[in-house]
């Protein structure tokens, strides 16, 4: 089982129960679902771009991404609607677990001029968004088989209710928040 989902069960629950005023265990906000998301603009004219890009998530995340298309047309981007564009992975579960484990305590680290991440970065409904600029910060993927970096997006669905509580539970499960003084 996840180191992280022991430690959710074991410690986070009784803390958020107590701090947010719950009764009830299945009250406390728990995870949902992490989504991981590469846009990958230089599909257009190199389809070997979306290829490394689906294999380098393809590592990262245990399953096979969902091709995302262009909805719609433009001419300046020579973007034609339907044209594959990105790709994208819906982490539920044990994968998703281990996935926030590991970007938690191996990725996250590694990434040059960190200060922590923006507690700002909720969407006002609980979920947390964050950006990362390279892949090659995990440490599953080989540098040498990095022909282009390539950013990614990664949402974490949560049941808070509000960003307050979303905060309190990944603050909770050890994501890496600036301190408030800091802005």
């Amino acid at each position: 089982m996840a180191r992280l989902k022991d430690k959710y069960r074991d410690e986070v629950i009784p803390a958020l129960r107590d701090r947010l005023d719950k009764t009830n265990d299945l009250a406390v906000p728990r995870l949902e679902k992490v989504v991981i998301s590469m846009g990958v603009g230089d599909a257009i004219v190199d389809n070997k771009r979306l290829d490394e890009a689906v294999g380098h998530l393809t590592t990262l995340s245990g399953q096979k991404p969902q091709i995302t298309r262009a909805r719609r047309s433009v001419a300046g981007f020579k973007l034609r609607e339907g044209m594959p564009v990105g790709c994208r992975v819906t982490l539920r579960r044990q994968r998703m677990w281990e996935f926030l484990d590991r970007l938690i305590a191996l990725a996250l680290p590694r990434v040059r001029d960190f200060r922590g991440l923006s507690p700002d970065s909720f969407d006002g409904r609980g979920n947390y968004s964050l950006g990362l600029t390279e892949q090659m910060v995990f440490p599953e993927i080989d540098p040498d088989s990095v022909g282009h970096t390539q950013g990614m997006n990664i949402t974490v669905v949560t049941t808070a209710r509000t960003d307050e509580e979303g905060r309190e539970l990944l603050r909770e499960l050890g994501m890496p928040f600036q301190k408030e003084d800091q802005d």
